[in-house]
């Protein structure tokens, strides 16, 4: 009798093991969407606690080198949601990720780019290196439309757009009615103290008018955590909003969909914070630093404000507008559904054969 045929091989990259919510939330779902018997290999940063979260193999993602030998062993490159394949973080970042590219092209391992965003992509080089690697990956689908055309101005035919795969993160019953406002906040260099000010303010109109605590609940642990200490030495936060305040540590992405599912509201700043915390059916508003963000909030019609702009003068009218209101739960079905095109090329790149 011919033996069980089984999966092949991936190794899965991407920013994980960062301490990053939004990515752990991101390896959770992937790993939830592997064939059955499949083991993966997973670069991360904190190896340790990735292996003991997640029961998978690991290595360093900040050694190339380690990354590569651990590569020849394996059958798939995998990157996996998130967008890699952008120069804002730095070019080393984009080559980096076109350096495993090639390299597992030329050992003959399949490339699958799931769930990408693409860009931004600043440099005339990166953009040159992009359209180079982009033909070499066996198979690609995007995360949104920008993505995509994006990659089609570089030459690329047409692939699979999904929505972001946090979307297929499992969902919870929202309890949240006369809860506390929960911020998904992270520092932006270009909102100096008078812009920080405005966006305070607005929520201590906010917080007063209904009686509400003010929850911060840092989403990335090296980056969120401590802004509002900070932001209330340098004397932006009255008495009675600094009152109100408490600041969170959540370790897991389950973590913060309990405190989504009990908060009247939640404003986010990231990306993910606003995914998981729609999932959780919370009210949510966004603040926007990057167009996905925007596309996000654009996809639930929740408050959206872009950063680079002064706030408005009724932004604490407009959150007041969906303060204990969630988004229709068939809008979050709708954008759930669209997971499903990374899901079906995961199965064809690592089905046996």
């Amino acid at each position: 009798m011919a033996g069980k045929r089984t999966p092949k091989r991936p190794l899965l990259c991407g920013y994980y093991g960062e301490h990053n919510l939004g990515d752990d939330a991101l390896l959770e779902v992937l790993l939830s969407r592997l064939p059955a018997g499949c083991k993966p290999v997973v670069t991360a940063r904190d190896e340790r606690w990735v292996s003991e979260r997640f029961g998978v193999e690991t290595c360093d993602r900040r050694r190339l080198g380690v990354v590569m030998r651990r590569l020849v062993t394996l059958d798939v490159l995998v990157l996996g949601g998130g967008s890699l394949l952008q120069d804002a973080t730095s070019l080393n970042s984009l080559v980096y990720y076109c350096l495993l590219i090639l390299t597992a092209r030329l050992l003959g391992k399949r490339v699958l780019l799931w769930g990408q965003g693409l860009g931004p992509l600043r440099r005339p080089v990166s953009r040159w290196l992009v359209r180079g690697v982009l033909p070499l990956a066996t198979a690609i689908s995007w995360r949104d439309h920008a993505s995509g055309q994006l990659a089609e101005r570089l030459g690329q035919p047409p692939h699979p757009v999904g929505s972001d795969p946090v979307w297929a993160y499992p969902r919870r019953s929202w309890q949240g009615v006369a809860g506390p406002i929960v911020l998904c906040w992270r520092p932006v260099k270009a909102l100096g103290d008078e812009g920080w000010r405005a966006y305070l303010e607005a929520l201590e109109l906010l917080t007063a008018a209904n009686e509400r605590d003010l929850v911060w609940l840092p989403f990335h642990r090296e980056q969120d955590r401590g802004l509002f200490p900070v932001l209330r030495q340098r004397g932006l936060l009255s008495a009675s909003l600094a009152h109100r305040c408490r600041e969170l540590e959540v370790t897991e992405p389950d973590g913060a969909m309990e405190h989504f599912a009990r908060a009247g509201l939640v404003v986010a700043m990231r990306l993910h914070g606003l995914i998981l915390a729609a999932l959780a059916g919370s009210p949510v508003a966004a603040l926007s630093y990057d167009p996905k963000v925007a596309a996000a909030a654009q996809s639930l019609g929740c408050p959206l404000h872009d950063l680079a702009t002064p706030p408005p003068g009724d932004l604490a009218a407009q959150w007041q507008r969906v303060l204990d209101q969630p988004p229709a739960d068939q809008t979050i079905a709708t954008v759930h559904a669209e997971t499903a095109a990374h899901d079906q090329l995961l199965r064809q790149v690592l089905s046996p054969g």
